[in-house]
């Protein structure tokens, strides 16, 4: 094969460099960033709402430097998490999106941020690994967050700070702690509660001035602390693509994973029918007959709906489990916590995004590492931190 003249040669462009991965360009950063910087400013407005200081305030921007606290420790809770699922997978050279985080104009502000994977990870170590940064970076951040809360913690008359509190403060005034229980709330108002934790109610034990769970979210530490334990806590459930479901399959491998996460999700649909059947039975005992059955029978229907998707049809399992979610929840609702308490809809949000993103079931990966020892054992004691921190009904309402 004849070669061209060493003028040819000359002329030839050089060879382009291939692209290196993960490679963030200016313009990619600054979409980030302003993904950033929008719900820093959605989660510090509606953050005033859970801990401005309303009864000292004459407007409401005198209240942002509450809710800009509040944004500073939630945010650095979700940065620090994402940030490990990004540094992780930067190590194993998996191609990986900065985080983008997720403003909305209600609840707490943002539903939270994720990263987004762009390639299959092939082998069970690098998924062990990606998996549980995220979760570790995000619980030590938060332990700390919640320790600093539970070691600066103000006396009871802090509430004094809020209006439509005057109640409390009365008896707080008179003897020096909180009610045990709060005042009968107005007509057409409801009581906001927040789940105890295993790992929270240990902490509160060792300080005085612990706030009940019904004045908690008013303390902005103790609040983005709790919250971030519990959304480690959301994404350590072992099912699907989502972290705790990395873990567990890392460790267990693909077969048992399954039975595990088929189990797992059965469990959170019994408390999803704990919070849909009250909700059903508010919506409807207007207008359907036998309201309280009529719920029950509504979300039958819904769970069938969902397990049939989630378990791809297979009777099996669809039959015993949608059986077993029912049953106990229509036991927890007639002798423990009533149909007319109602709950915030989480574990039906939950159940609903499972089935339809992150399924249920972990898809096979290509090579099946041991894990060292180490790993192993982080990642047992992951499943632990999940048990601790998990709470089966994280918010209820009591009018």
């Amino acid at each position: 094969m004849p070669y061209p003249e060493n003028d040819s040669i000359s002329k030839l462009p050089p060879p382009e460099e291939p692209p290196r991965k993960n490679r963030v360009t200016p313009r990619q950063a600054l979409k980030h960033l302003l993904f950033f910087i929008v719900t820093f400013i959605s989660v510090t407005f509606v953050g005033i709402m859970w801990v401005g200081h309303t009864a000292n305030a004459e407007t409401y921007w005198e209240m942002w430097p509450q809710g800009a606290l509040f944004a500073t420790l939630l945010l650095a809770f979700l940065a620090t998490h994402e940030f490990g699922h990004y540094f992780a997978a930067v190590y194993h050279k998996v191609r990986v999106s900065l985080p983008y985080f997720i403003p909305v104009p209600f609840g707490i502000g943002t539903l939270g941020a994720v990263i987004r994977i762009e390639e299959r990870i092939r082998d069970t170590r690098s998924l062990f690994d990606i998996g549980i940064a995220g979760p570790v970076a995000g619980f030590i951040v938060s332990f700390i967050i919640l320790l600093y809360g539970f070691a600066t913690l103000p006396d009871p008359s802090f509430i004094e700070n809020f209006a439509g509190h005057e109640h409390i403060a009365s008896v707080v005034e008179e003897t020096g702690r909180f009610p045990d229980t709060p005042p009968e709330a107005p007509e057409n108002s409801e009581t906001i509660f927040l789940g105890n934790t295993l790992l929270y109610a240990f902490l509160a034990s060792f300080f005085d001035h612990v706030p009940p769970m019904y004045e908690m979210y008013h303390y902005p530490f103790l609040f983005a602390g709790w919250l971030g334990l519990f959304f480690t806590a959301l994404n350590l459930t072992p099912v699907g693509q989502l972290d705790g479901g990395h873990i567990l399959y890392s460790l267990i491998g693909y077969r048992k994973h399954q039975r595990v996460a088929r189990l797992a999700f059965g469990g959170i649909l019994t408390l999803a029918g704990t919070e849909a059947i009250p909700m059903l039975f508010s919506l409807t005992q207007d207008w359907l007959p036998i309201p309280g059955f009529s719920a029950f029978l509504l979300w039958g229907i819904v769970a069938m709906f969902l397990l049939q998707k989630g378990y791809r049809s297979d009777l099996r399992w669809i039959a015993p489990v949608w059986t077993f979610a029912l049953g106990i929840a229509a036991l927890t609702l007639m002798f423990g916590s009533g149909i007319e308490k109602t709950g915030s809809m989480i574990w039906v949000f939950w159940s609903f995004f499972i089935v339809f993103f992150v399924k249920i079931e972990h898809p096979p990966v290509l090579y099946e590492r041991t894990l060292s020892p180490a790993r192993r054992k982080l990642g047992w004691v992951s499943m632990v931190v999940f048990i601790l921190c998990i709470s089966p009904n994280p918010i209820y309402f009591i009018s």
